[in-house]
């Protein structure tokens, strides 16, 4: 393991600014504290900061040399709405809310690399540090992009980085292609006619209608999907009626879709649609079909993966990039930035993840023996990307 001996030697500061993100938790476009520490900490190092991008985003900008090459390194600082279960003593002081998929640690590693880069700039051109809000579901990315972030502060590429349990401490998972899955909800209203449950001649039954939806959508799954194109329907609620002897009126249906392409994507949007259509017809109610588009998929560019592997083999060997890894049906708002300029999202290890030290786990916490390796290759992506020429 290369770590950098001058971000080696402040793993303890690292750790003390981690665990006190950590205690105080901010849900999204609520960063206010986390956001000052971040401004705060690049100002004492002399780094021009911006805050407010996003409504509460921080930008760092630190030049060296005289190229005109620039690119962006992304942290998310947002927590989740859940109640810690942790006990140590920098565990949540604000009930109902935790940093449960270690954004204290992603905002640190790039502080950390921050205060080195500043110091010795040992690459020639900008980069651009985006600590983002609003990750978890609300969207801070296109707020940022939204306030004029690549016109304010234009970049060429695009990095970001999350803890990934599971994976050894000191392991990087890196692969070109796509690496997180789309986000999208859909939600259906059918409308049929009540009656006695004894008489159901008299009515229109919607649960029925509902049941033989539930069992059609899989078959957009296990039928007319491309067995080589992942994508996930799940129906995630079903509620309908009141009493035990009535039929009722309406029932309601929701769930999520997740694709890894653009194209499952757009072909599950329309499916639904055309089979709720279908089976309302067939059951002789009425339909109401809303789609949601939520996140996309983040898929990573090939040249920009290259980068990215190279500057993490220099900090933990090339055994310890792990290219043969599949995919997360999970989401990440990274995707956006990805979609505006090529970037590349990598996973670093934080651990086997025992005792429910899993994201978005009430038992989870960021291992701070990432803290300086993720730092580390921070500092080599930026030296490799913007080697002098």
């Amino acid at each position: 393991m290369n770590i950098i001996d001058d971000i080696r030697a402040r793993q303890g500061e690292l750790s003390r600014i981690r665990r006190d993100i950590h205690a105080y938790p901010e849900l999204a476009f609520d960063e206010h504290r986390t956001g000052d520490v971040v401004a705060r900490h690049l100002e004492a190092l002399g780094i021009e900061t911006h805050r407010g991008i996003g409504r509460t985003g921080v930008v760092g900008v630190i030049r060296a040399g005289s190229s005109t090459r620039a690119i962006g390194l992304r942290a998310d600082m947002d927590a989740l709405p859940i109640t810690e279960r942790n006990t140590f003593e920098h565990c949540s002081r604000h009930a109902g809310r935790m940093h449960a998929c270690g954004h204290d640690g992603h905002t640190t590693m790039l502080l950390g690399a921050a205060e080195y880069l500043a110091k010795h700039r040992n690459f020639d051109g900008t980069v651009v540090l985006i600590f983002q809000p609003a990750e978890e579901g609300e969207g801070g990315a296109p707020a940022m992009l939204a306030d004029g972030l690549l016109e304010r502060f234009p970049f060429e590429m695009v990095f970001g980085m999350h803890n990934w349990p599971g994976l050894p401490v000191g392991s990087f998972g890196v692969f070109p292609g796509p690496v997180m899955a789309s986000s999208d909800q859909w939600e259906i209203h059918l409308h049929g006619r009540g009656a006695h449950a004894a008489m159901p001649q008299q009515g229109l039954d919607p649960i029925v209608a509902g049941a033989a939806l539930v069992q059609s959508l899989q078959s957009l799954i296990t039928r007319t999907r491309d067995p080589l194109e992942p994508a996930v329907l799940s129906v995630t609620q079903f509620h309908a009626g009141e009493a035990y002897n009535a039929i009722p009126d309406r029932a309601y249906l929701m769930g999520t879709v997740r694709a890894l392409s653009h194209h499952e994507r757009d072909r599950l949007e329309h499916a639904i649609g055309v089979v709720t259509d279908g089976i309302a017809a067939a059951h002789g109610v009425r339909a109401e079909y809303t789609y949601r588009r939520g996140y996309p998929p983040t898929i990573n560019d090939a040249a920009a993966a290259a980068v990215c592997a190279q500057a993490a083999a220099k900090v933990a060997g090339a055994t310890g990039v792990l290219a043969n890894l599949r995919p997360s049906m999970g989401a990440e708002d990274f995707a956006y930035f990805a979609q505006a300029r090529p970037g590349c999202y990598v996973w670093i290890g934080n651990g086997p993840g025992e005792g429910g030290c899993t994201l978005h786990n009430p038992n989870y916490d960021f291992n701070d023996e990432a803290l300086p390796i993720g730092a580390s290759y921070w500092v080599r992506l930026v030296e490799t990307a913007l080697a002098p020429a």
